[in-house]
């Protein structure tokens, strides 16, 4: 990631950003929007916000939070084809620059200290507030769960073969696991009650078809319209259950996809 031209040590050296909206929001910090913003202190603005996060001339780690969701967005898009972006954020769209990061960054600026938390102290205007920090994932638990189902959307391939293979099949149809039941009942009811915002979440895949990303209260689902679905429990530590389409879980997904939110 390209860092800071500037000199003064109250230079941020950017090391890598995400974009914070209700389509496309770090799942890690949160099951929905509001849920990830309230974990940074933000206000769940539609427009969303850009993470940026990097470190001073000090080595301190910060995230200056802009309202240029757009501009963080571009910088991603191009880091992700392997281009050079320098990402400059204009001051006036700034919301706030917080202590820490809270997602894990396994790279550091060159020529600066190591990364560490900041001192507390009314630098940049912030409150002497505890520092950002990545949540806990060394255990299952929420956080693991939702980026759990992250890598099955992100691997949907690799994981439908294992369907195919050495994975027990549940289909809606076949009077499945309770828990499984009691997560597509808990699914069907956000078509009669509208969650969050960022509870449900539409992606591009393959063809036609889409990549949903449904979570509720201890659970996590990933499935694309046109095939099956995988679900993930807080109370299932480790366990990917694969549930078959049958006769109700194409209509699900179909109706989960036309109130999802999606990419601008």
């Amino acid at each position: 990631m390209p860092a800071s031209e500037e000199s003064d040590d109250d230079a941020l050296y950017v090391l890598t950003a995400v974009v914070l909206t209700p389509a496309q929001f770090p799942s890690v910090l949160g099951d929905d929007y509001p849920e990830a913003c309230t974990a940074l202190g933000l206000e769940p603005y539609e427009a969303g916000y850009g993470l940026v996060m990097g470190q001073d001339g000090d080595g301190a780690r910060w995230t200056v939070v802009t309202d240029d969701a757009s501009l963080v967005a571009c910088a991603v898009a191009a880091w992700d084809c392997g281009m050079e972006y320098d990402l400059a954020i204009d001051e006036r769209t700034v919301v706030v620059s917080l202590p820490g990061w809270p997602l894990a960054v396994a790279v550091a600026a060159p020529g600066v200290p190591a990364p560490h938390d900041p001192e507390p102290g009314p630098e940049r205007g912030e409150a002497a507030t505890s520092p950002l920090a990545p949540p806990d994932t060394e255990r299952w638990g929420p956080a693991q769960r939702r980026l759990g189902a992250d890598e099955i959307a992100l691997q949907w391939a690799l994981w439908r073969e294992q369907v195919d293979s050495d994975v027990t099949f549940v289909s809606p149809g076949e009077k499945p696991h309770g828990r499984v039941r009691r997560v597509l009942e808990e699914a069907r009811g956000y078509l009669d009650a509208p969650p969050p915002l960022g509870r449900v979440r539409s992606a591009f895949a393959s063809g036609d078809a889409r990549t949903l990303r449904a979570d509720g209260p201890g659970w996590s689902l990933v499935a694309r319209t046109d095939d099956i679905a995988f679900v993930l429990m807080d109370d299932a530590p480790g366990e990917v259950l694969p549930v078959g389409r049958g006769p109700e879980l194409p209509g699900l997904l179909t109706a989960l996809d036309q109130l999802a939110v999606r990419p601008g």
